[in-house]
């Protein structure tokens, strides 16, 4: 029973000192991989909506940028979470406004509330889960007036830009590798890997220099 408390405690102090070491290349990809994926979302927005129809951008995805661009090897950054998370969140925060939008403070307690129940019943805790469910209660009236659509368009549309910037930027270097699954982040390093190669070309033909 020591051992295994030891060993968690040497994991857990392990993770954390690898989460707060302020490295510069880890500040760079972590500002780079958030500028993108948030502003490929406004772009979109600015691109095919007006600045009074501001649906694809909600706040949560701010807090989920944080973890998928910088704490990565933390499990409530992992796909399961941050897709799972964020839908369940979404379409319990959509019903409760459904059944009682009228009574403020009572729906937005219950969505916030279930979402965190669901999330931990379904290993899908995602901490920006929670204001998916709240914005679907006390969102503008664009966003309330989505309804169900809430779910895919922004939460569904939204978290996958976000992924996919996540899945690029995390493993164009060795030091970073998202998702901590093995056999996926294999074949995501698969994938990215013409483009790290010409990065690392770039590099030396400009050490030459």
């Amino acid at each position: 029973m020591q051992k295994q408390i030891k060993r968690s405690y040497r994991i857990s102090r392990y993770i954390i000192y690898k989460e707060t070491l302020l490295e510069p290349k880890e500040l760079f990809w972590s500002f780079l991989g958030s500028f993108v994926g948030i502003a490929s979302i406004g772009f979109i927005q600015s691109k095919y909506l007006s600045e009074s129809d501001n649906v694809l951008l909600i706040g949560s995805f701010g807090a989920t940028s944080v973890l998928l661009y910088g704490a990565i090897q933390s499990p409530l950054a992992q796909p399961r979470n941050l897709i799972g998370g964020h839908l369940i969140s979404a379409i319990i925060g959509v019903t409760v406004y459904h059944f009682c939008g009228n009574i403020l403070w009572l729906s937005a307690a219950l969505a916030v509330s279930l979402s965190i129940v669901a999330m931990q019943c379904s290993k899908t805790l995602h901490p920006p889960g929670g204001a998916t469910a709240l914005i679907a209660t006390i969102g503008s009236p664009k966003i309330i007036d989505l309804g169900y659509v809430y779910v895919l368009f922004p939460v569904l549309s939204g978290i996958s830009i976000l992924l996919l910037i996540a899945l690029i930027f995390n493993n164009l270097t060795p030091d970073r590798k998202y998702p901590t699954d093995g056999r996926f982040s294999r074949t995501i390093k698969w994938a990215v890997s013409p483009t790290k190669d010409r990065l690392l070309r770039i590099r030396h033909r400009a050490k030459r220099k």
